[in-house]
């Protein structure tokens, strides 16, 4: 379903309200800023790459297809602009803790930030197509629709490549002792 709010705040950007893409951006970029940083690992290059993502989507909101949510044209943006700007630097930083739910005692949020930087140093060995893939599901709550709109991939491919994602994730966790069958 299409978000009737973000379609109405796009149509007054078009009308020339600036104060209506302010909106969007306050929406939404919290969400894109937190993906580029578990794409890219890095602090300064995912505040760059949020702060372009928002640049482009205002230069090209003319283009966007108002029968998509706007949530999932901008991902899409950031997602590509991840993907080049991973291309050009080739290189791997380690991920910021996740952050651990309130009421734990200190050996289980040590026991959880172990656990959520092996799942994610994990998560970066994959190839960037399975990662991207790892991150818009399970990261970013995103639908096999959105995610085939996301990466202009059509929606079988998305879940059969997500299939093997998952699994090549499951052996490699595997490995390392994480999931262990009793």
């Amino acid at each position: 379903m299409v978000n009737r709010g973000d379609t109405i705040l796009v149509e007054r950007c078009l009308g020339g309200d600036i104060d209506a893409f302010e909106l969007l951006v306050g929406k939404y970029q919290k969400p894109i800023f937190n993906l580029a940083l578990r794409m890219l690992n890095d602090y300064d290059n995912a505040s760059d790459i949020a702060q372009e993502t928002f640049v482009k989507a205002y230069r090209n909101l003319a283009s966007f297809d108002r029968k998509y949510e706007f949530f999932s044209w901008l991902y899409r943006i950031a997602v590509n602009g991840c993907i080049n700007f991973s291309k050009k630097e080739k290189r791997r930083r380690e991920l910021n803790s996740a952050i651990v739910a309130e009421n734990k005692t200190p050996e289980e949020i040590h026991n959880n930030r172990e656990l959520n930087r092996l799942i994610w140093d994990v998560v970066s060995e994959l190839k960037q197509d399975y990662r991207v893939l790892i991150m818009l599901k399970y990261y970013g709550k995103q639908s096999y629709r959105q995610i085939a709109y996301i990466i202009n991939t059509p929606e079988k491919k998305v879940k059969s490549r997500l299939f093997e994602a998952r699994r090549i994730l499951h052996r490699k966790l595997e490995a390392r002792g994480v999931l262990t069958y009793d």
